[in-house]
């Protein structure tokens, strides 16, 4: 840091923290994503082959690629929010935990345990909650609101299918 000058920043230290930030947010979200792979895994080849499927269901091989640039996004709008807060402990950041708590709980249910139904109303609290993170972070970042919106329509996508197979297969 140069001391001599009031108010001067170490940019060293700023770019580390910068990085870092942005590291560890992109760790939780792929973490987050590897833990709902998980969950996923033995039952897309399995179970979820047995069930009928409603005829807007895209190809299986399109979400792997779907999800991995939706956790890349939504890292990046989390850490535009913290550069500009500066906390980790805010209302938006809270709110981009529990809907990431919320959608790893979805492929748990859905997938794990083999329950749509029980799945839907998962589905239902984590579009309320990405909704409510999209605000919050759009008042604190413009660009952070906008790169949650895929997400949020990849959700909302993902409701209509989870309902979908629920009901063909009630």
């Amino acid at each position: 840091m140069v001391w001599w000058f009031p108010g001067s920043v170490d940019w060293t230290v700023t770019r580390r923290r910068k990085v870092s930030s942005l590291a560890v947010l992109v760790v939780v979200c792929y973490a987050a994503a590897a833990i709902g792979g998980l969950a996923t895994d033995g039952s897309v080849s399995g179970w979820f082959q047995t069930l009928k499927r409603p005829s807007f269901q895209p190809p299986d091989w399109l979400f792997g690629p779907v999800w991995t640039v939706l956790y890349g996004l939504m890292a990046v709008a989390a850490w535009l929010v913290y550069l500009k807060t500066g906390r980790v402990r805010s209302t938006p950041m809270t709110l981009f935990m529990i809907q990431l708590v919320l959608n790893v709980a979805w492929s748990i249910i859905f997938f794990g345990l083999h329950r749509p139904g029980l799945a839907v109303f998962d589905i239902i609290a984590l579009l309320s909650a990405i909704i409510a993170t999209t605000v919050a972070f759009w008042r604190v970042s413009t660009t952070s609101g906008v790169l949650m919106l895929p997400y949020l329509a990849w959700v909302m996508f993902a409701s209509a299918l989870n309902i979908s197979l629920w009901h063909l297969n009630a």
